[in-house]
């Protein structure tokens, strides 16, 4: 199974997972140019998800949808199947609430599509305020093998990486990272993530330390992640 992506409006990201006939669009917002790669491939759309219910993410299924032969695979249906087959390969479907309620991850041939939840350098707001439950599909991305490769909903490198740097510095790894980045094609590794990411870093002696001279709370993991949570 393969992967691409597609810029729309400023920052924000369509994917295709597809394979030698058939394709499956996520966060189809990018339409016209998602329709003329499904064309030039001759590949079906077979199905239309979404990572959560946001309005810029879901505002390309409609005009994908029309005259076309594919479903919209809801929120509620995604989560009771757990996982997706197309052309015998596997999309496993992760729930993953905190940026929304519904928000969802779909992993497949090693890629993450992880829309808002983690982006490349940074997390999503918690607009669902359950901290808790956040952090706890935080923690089950973190599990992920090091070398998935992390697809995210919008591209919000540099902003990320200039408060990753602000945060720490010292850290060598965020100039690495940034030159490696490609406004074409942005994608990361989780073990970039570990690398640079602070939302990700809560058990580093340096966010500790940070953490510890701001006089924020830092006992558990989950304090440090809600405090880091909490800096502008």
């Amino acid at each position: 199974m393969q992967i691409r992506q597609f810029r729309y409006s400023r920052d924000n990201f369509s994917y295709l997972l597809y394979g030698a006939r058939k394709a499956i669009a996520v966060d189809g917002g990018a339409v016209q140019r998602i329709l003329e790669f499904l064309a030039a491939k001759s590949l079906l759309l077979e199905a239309v998800v979404n990572t959560h219910g946001h309005a810029d993410h879901t505002c390309g299924n409609a005009e994908l949808l029309r005259g076309g032969r594919a479903a919209l695979l809801e929120d509620d249906f995604l989560r009771t199947e757990g996982n997706l087959q197309m052309e015998g390969e596997t999309i496993e479907v992760i729930e993953t609430p905190g940026h929304s309620t519904d928000s969802l991850c779909f992993l497949a041939s090693g890629c993450l599509i992880s829309g808002d939840t983690l982006f490349n350098g940074t997390v999503g707001n918690c607009f669902s305020g359950d901290m808790a439950g956040f952090f706890r599909s935080i923690k089950k991305l973190m599990a992920l093998p090091k070398e998935t490769k992390i697809y995210a909903g919008h591209d919000y490198v540099r902003d990320s990486l200039a408060f990753a740097r602000k945060l720490e510095p010292d850290n060598r790894a965020i100039d690495a990272y940034f030159a490696n980045y490609d406004p074409a094609h942005v994608v990361s590794t989780l073990a970039w993530e570990f690398a640079v990411n602070p939302f990700l870093r809560f058990n580093e002696p340096s966010i500790i330390e940070l953490l510890a001279a701001r006089k924020m709370k830092r006992a558990t993991e989950f304090e440090r992640f809600e405090s880091l949570m909490w800096i502008e």
